[in-house]
């Protein structure tokens, strides 16, 4: 099978270029994979690429202000600010939701690589595909979500403000739909009458440690974009912990615009002592090793990869609400709940794993369930997925 995905950023840090080079390597051990980014800065030592079968290519997006931007924009403002929404204006949305130029360019890489099945990484490159889907010489287009349908539609500040009903009428075009969990494929059934197979996110690193209670650190890791994975409030929280627990830290990993909020939040509660901001690292598996508990203090999530990682690690959880992380840590007794974006009930629960006289259970049992999450069996589903249409 012959299969080209569709990106954007390939070569930087961040949870979907890790799931995608692990699920890309792996096709490719029996497949034809070529990766299509827009991510032209290349560098292919990164997650190993360069060791790996996989071809790559590129395609630049034209950012000049000219007669096509002034039209694209034009429509897309009459359609998401003035038009009814329905299937006569999402279509004529569909050929300004991004430039025709670009289109023909895509459309001329996809169908000159005589490809089995394209797969857009993302929503917004899915609905590229989705736009010039009658154009492509292929059996099966497949998009996969990496957010939620919340992050898409929901939340404040969606990723797709306005564009519920054009991403229901496009998104029909595809054979296929790839989400991250259960509870978003019933809310893109229920919600926008779409059909979609759940496959997780594997285990995108191999382990390398074991953590320990003794060490009495909480450990988060993420991208530092604004308000997404919650470290505002982990940090408020983490102060009214600290209030009545002199022993236990906190260390956050990542890099992003929100950092200096982040430090002015630490500085303002007095705890440069207690918590520390790291880096990004290549070597992300001397953090898990070296913690004791893993914080998920996210608003939102498609699936965490770093549950699954610090699981692999054999950190227990303490996690905000989110169905996806109910859904992937329900019954298997390997942490706790606080309520998404409380920080007076996220405080209880650090409280409680600090003082749980059940971490060594609680561990083993994250390790066990890390387990559940192995390569080969999200490759068979994606085989399943790719070739089913």
């Amino acid at each position: 099978m012959k299969i080209l995905f569709y990106a954007d950023t390939v070569f930087g840090f961040g949870g979907v270029q890790r799931v995608l080079a692990v699920i890309a390597k792996a096709l490719s051990d029996d497949n034809d994979v070529t990766i299509l980014s827009t991510d032209t800065d290349e560098n292919l030592s990164m997650y190993g690429y360069d060791q790996s079968r996989i071809s790559f290519d590129y395609i630049a997006y034209n950012g000049k202000k000219n007669v096509e931007y002034f039209i694209c924009k034009t429509i897309s403002y009459l359609y998401k600010r003035v038009l009814p929404k329905n299937k006569f204006t999402a279509r004529l949305y569909s050929y300004s939701f991004f430039r025709p130029s670009y289109k023909k360019q895509l459309v001329s890489k996809i169908n000159g690589g005589c490809y089995d099945t394209v797969v857009g990484v993302h929503a917004f490159l899915s609905l590229h595909l989705a736009s010039i889907r009658n154009r492509l010489n292929v059996n099966n287009v497949t998009a996969w979500m990496h957010n939620s349908y919340n992050a898409l539609f929901d939340k404040e500040n969606p990723y797709l403000p306005g564009l519920k009903s054009f991403f229901a009428v496009e998104m029909r075009r595809l054979e296929g739909i790839v989400v991250l969990s259960k509870s978003d494929e019933r809310l893109f059934r229920d919600n926008l009458g779409l059909e979609s197979v759940t496959i997780y996110n594997p285990l995108t690193l191999t382990p390398s440690g074991r953590a320990s209670v003794e060490y009495k650190k909480f450990l988060a890791i993420g991208r530092f974009s604004p308000k997404h994975k919650g470290f505002d409030l982990l940090i408020k929280a983490f102060a009214k912990f600290a209030d009545t627990n002199n022993d236990w830290t906190l260390e956050i990993v990542g890099e992003g615009d929100e950092e200096i909020i982040y430090r002015q939040l630490i500085a303002e509660h007095r705890l440069e002592q207690r918590v520390k901001i790291c880096p990004f690292t290549n070597d992300i598996q001397r953090h898990y090793a070296g913690a004791s508990v893993y914080v998920l203090s996210s608003r939102w999530e498609g699936q965490p990869l770093v549950l699954v990682e610090a699981m692999a690690h054999g950190l227990p959880i303490v996690s905000s609400d989110l169905p996806v992380a109910m859904e992937l840590l329900e019954g298997h007794h390997c942490g706790t709940f606080f309520k998404c974006g409380d920080i007076d009930d996220m405080a209880m629960a650090l409280n409680r794993m600090a003082s749980s006289a059940e971490w060594g259970e609680m561990s083993h049992n994250a390790l066990s369930t890390s387990s559940l999450f192995m390569v080969d069996s999200i490759l068979k589903q994606w085989i399943g997925a790719l070739k089913s249409q």
